[in-house]
Order: C-alpha cells, then structure tokens, then sequence
C-alpha cells in the first residue's frame, strides 16, 4: 500500500497558496485492509475513507468508465493492480491531475505545473466531455482569486461545447448544480462563475433566464443571490433546491426595492410587517449596501433601526383579537420616528 497527496491540494501548494483540505488517493489497498487500519468507510458510489485521526479523506485508486447519462452515469474500478497513473488519468483538469508521495517528490505524468506556469485550463483526456458536472466545476475553479487570471485552453473550450451540445448537463442533479453555485457563491469572485455559464452557453435547464452576472456587491452570501436575483428580475432559481434562507434574503430584497420616499404613512405601517425586520435585522442592513436601495438607503436605515428599539414584549400579554391593533400601534410609532 501506498499514500499520495494528490488533486487541489498538491495544485494550491505549487502556487504557494495554502489549502483548506487535502485529498490522498491509496494505490495497491482494498477496502477491507483500509477498515482494519483504522479507517471509516464514508463512499457510496466507491471506497472513500476517513483517516482515524486526521479525517481526512483517502480514496482507493480507481478507474471510470462511462455507462449512462450524468455524474452518476459511471462505473468504478478499483482492484490493487489499479495504479497512480491510471488514477490520475480520470481527473478532470492536468493542474488538478499532480501528485506527491510522502518524500515530497512530485508525480506530474500529464504536464499540470507547466499549465499552472502558464495558467492554462486544461483538461487530462478526452473522458472530460464523459463528466457534464466538470463543466460546472470548470465555471467554479474560475471564481478562486489565485485561479481567476487562468485561460481555458482551446482544446478544452471544444469539450465545453460537446458537453453543452450534447444536452447532459440536463441529466445533473439539481442538488450537485446547487452545490457548485452555492460554493461560487461564497468564493472571491463569484460573478466569473456566472460569467462562464452565460459565455459557454451552459444557462440550460438551471440558469435559462441568467442575463447578468454582477452579484459581488456584498461578502456575504445571502445578499449576493439576492443580487443576482435582483439582477435577473428574481427569475432565477426555480429548477434548484434553493435553500430558505436565500430565498428569504431575495423576498426581503424585492419588498425592500418597493419602499418610496414618497410612500404615505400608512403605506409604510402596512408595509414593516410584511419584510419582518426585527427578524431580518442584519441581512436589511447587508442588504442596504446594493445600489438598487441607494434611493431609500436613509429612510430603510431609520426604520430598521426604530424597530430593534422598538418594544414587542408588550405583545406577549395581548389577546388575539388585540395583537393587530396593538402591532399597528407599534408600527405607527416607528414610522412616525423614522419620516
């Protein structure tokens, strides 16, 4: 049995750039010798172990071959005659496809630090186009700071467009396209991942009315899907598993957007309950920051702030049929402290 560092790892430290996690591949195991050594078997569709101690992932080299439609349309290899090469083979990019073995030398057998060199997107072999989620992937990679300026060699730009003329893209789970966007979304340049769905044509079926790809306003991420969706008149999302609390942040923001400093009184009384703000008090003031509240930045603040002052305990002790007239009070009197 032998260890190896091996994918974004190995690729992070070439370009002294430090890693968060680190992936091992094992050559010459199985996965009855992995679990009496101590390791937890956690793989569904193939051996993938913890380490006892560490818990880092260590993976049982392995070969794929294409047998359906998606990113589960494969079968896996994994014999101990099965070596490193034949593992690195499989991967998707030559900078993702390095190695090292635990004397610290570099295994490099598809030219992936002379592409890190030169910041080339290239892909190992042809089986590329096998994976339609290596597509997505390749959009995410773009949005890391130290991975931004990289340029997608030509050859690799054809496979992009066999994946997208070939339709599988529509055969991925919603939940791995969730995975990827929401990662982009909390990466250093998210607006590139969207840049490079529009620019490949990979909108359908997950992005088809994404136009614009600006959502890097805020750090956080709430406030960045709810910028892309303002960017997309709140189009996007309906073909994802889009968790609550974006989708919260995106109707808070389309409330937001219709507050007026024109807007009567009892417009505005009508309108707190209904954006919750004493729940949504810090996304409101993240969400301030858009340039879509630019307008009704001052008025949103004042209210925001008259209603964390503002007493709601007095509630707890009111009967049902009171609590409407009593909240309006209460809202009455923000609005009158904030105009």
């Amino acid at each position: 049995m032998k260890i190896y560092e091996v994918g974004g790892a190995v690729r992070d430290a070439l370009l002294n750039k430090r890693a968060k996690d680190k992936d091992w591949v094992v050559v010459g195991s199985s996965p009855e010798e992995m679990v009496s050594n101590g390791f937890k078997p956690i793989g569904k569709d193939f051996p993938v172990f913890l380490h006892p101690t560490s818990k880092e992932e260590y993976a049982l080299a392995r070969t794929e071959r294409k047998t359906g439609h998606g990113y589960h349309g494969f079968n896996f290899y994994y014999g101990k005659e099965v070596t490193l090469e034949e593992d690195l083979l499989r991967r998707d990019l030559t900078i993702n496809a390095i190695a090292k073995d635990s004397d610290g030398s570099i295994i490099d057998p598809h030219g992936g630090r002379n592409d890190i060199k030169n910041k080339i997107f290239r892909h190992v072999s042809d089986a590329f186009s096998e994976d339609p989620l290596r597509a997505i992937r390749l959009a995410r990679f773009h949005t890391y700071e130290h991975l931004k300026d990289f340029v997608i060699d030509k050859s690799t730009k054809k496979m992009l467009q066999e994946i997208v003329s070939s339709g599988e893209i529509a055969n991925l789970s919603s939940d791995r396209i969730w995975s990827e966007t929401d990662r982009a979304l909390t990466s250093e340049n998210p607006n590139i991942f969207f840049e490079v769905i529009i620019k490949y044509k990979m909108n359908s079926p997950f992005f088809n009315k994404l136009r614009v790809p600006i959502c890097d306003t805020s750090s956080n991420n709430l406030v960045r899907w709810a910028e892309l969706q303002v960017n997309n008149n709140f189009s996007l999302g309906d073909n994802l598993p889009v968790p609550n609390a974006q989708k919260n942040a995106s109707d808070v923001l389309m409330r937001l957007i219709k507050i007026t400093k024109d807007m009567s009184n009892e417009s505005l009384i009508d309108f707190l309950p209904k954006v919750n703000m004493e729940r949504n008090q810090l996304l409101i003031s993240d969400l301030c920051s858009l340039p879509h509240l630019s307008d009704s930045k001052d008025l949103i603040s004042r209210l925001l702030s008259n209603t964390v002052k503002a007493d709601f305990s007095v509630l707890k002790n009111i009967s049902t049929e009171k609590i409407y007239e009593e909240k309006h009070k209460i809202y009455k009197q923000i609005v009158n402290q904030s105009l």
